[in-house]
């Protein structure tokens, strides 16, 4: 097996690891406290449509780096905001979308 991978494909799959494992510790930490409460869910959605179109992107140029750091970094971000919406309080028995105000 002959594996041809020039400094640019390297680049991109160094780029790729650490952008992507940059969200690991946030699910550990998510996971370890049953709490999102800090993360914003249009910050969430937000990054998930844009991790989705990059990996689109990625797919539509056959480029083994974005598609493989979007499939993970998108596997990251989904559990995340699906741990927020688990974790969120209810209100009159609805998941609460909004924070309670205060005072």
């Amino acid at each position: 097996m002959n594996i041809d991978v020039d400094i640019t494909t390297l680049i991109g799959l160094g780029g790729a690891f650490f952008s992507t494992i940059a969200y690991f510790p946030q699910v550990i930490k998510t996971w370890q406290t049953k709490s999102a409460e800090d993360m914003s869910w249009a910050m969430l959605i937000a990054l998930c449509t844009g991790i989705v179109l990059w990996l689109v992107y990625g797919l539509k140029l056959h480029n083994m780096p974005l598609i493989a750091a979007n499939i993970v970094t998108l596997t990251f971000t989904t559990t995340i905001l699906g741990l927020k919406f688990a974790y969120s309080p209810k209100q009159n028995g609805k998941i609460g979308w909004r924070r309670k105000r205060i005072g």
